[in-house]
């Protein structure tokens, strides 16, 4: 039976750091296992069902990042993954979220920072989906199956990454603002000021590269929203009209 805070997994090699965070997280009520590297690792998370997953990047044998990829797209774990690393420029981080996880922390880190952030993590793993499929366009989300879907491609997205979109689809047409993502999905403890961004970047790269239309778009100084305006392109590049434009907002990139 597990603890009630959660079985979390500890992933680092260097065991006196290993030890104390095991120990801190034990004595608030967490059950914890540890691997050494990064093989070790994608073995127990095979075997094992965790709440969350503390994952050092720089491992012996199959790296963190690597361990983050196959336990996405091998073993299909949604489990939340916060990755500890030195390294704190902001492509470090974008690699980070790339390779599927959620959460990202620096060394060296307060312990009850590390602490807060797998509470968050674990509270939004918890959290049931509820509701029905979602679609927009030929975007399908699923909460139950927990599977993304655009033109009968299956995408691989981060928990938080599938939170994210659902929040957008579940609301779509409607402009979302930072504030209210960042209150559904961190209850408003606000994350680093690069995490939502970051998190968009994956989502965009998943969702819209692969395909002609793009559907997800930052609206300036609104939000975001996911929607398809090719028919509304297609009407703002038509020959000129002597009625005002239905859509006004201005679509800009994401960085």
């Amino acid at each position: 039976m597990k603890a009630a805070g959660g079985l979390i997994l500890i992933v680092e090699d260097h065991m006196a750091i290993a030890e104390m965070v095991g120990e801190f997280l034990e004595a608030r009520g967490y059950e914890v296992d540890f691997a050494r590297d990064g093989a070790d690792a994608l073995r127990l998370t095979a075997e094992n069902t965790y709440d969350a997953i503390i994952l050092d990047r720089t491992l012996p044998r199959v790296d963190g990042l690597d361990v983050c990829r196959r336990i996405r797209a091998e073993q299909r774990r949604s489990t939340p993954v916060l990755m500890l690393t030195a390294r704190d420029t902001l492509d470090d981080k974008l690699t980070g979220l790339e390779a599927g996880a959620d959460d990202y922390l620096t060394k060296p880190f307060a312990i009850q920072e590390l602490e807060a952030r797998i509470a968050v993590l674990i509270r939004r793993g918890r959290k049931s989906m509820g509701g029905g499929v979602l679609r927009v366009a030929d975007l399908v989300l699923d909460p139950e199956a927990m599977t993304v879907q655009r033109d009968g491609m299956e995408l691989h997205l981060s928990p938080t990454g599938f939170q994210l979109l659902s929040i957008l689809m579940r609301e779509s047409p409607r402009v979302v603002s930072r504030q209210e993502i960042e209150r559904e999905i961190w209850k408003g403890e606000s994350p680093d000021s690069d995490t939502l961004r970051s998190h968009l970047y994956n989502l965009r790269k998943a969702m819209d590269r692969p395909f002609e239309n793009p559907l997800l778009h930052t609206m300036q100084t609104a939000g975001y929203k996911v929607a398809d305006l090719s028919g509304v392109q297609a009407r703002e590049s038509a020959p000129a009209m002597t009625a005002t434009p239905r859509y006004s907002e201005t679509v800009v990139s994401a960085h």
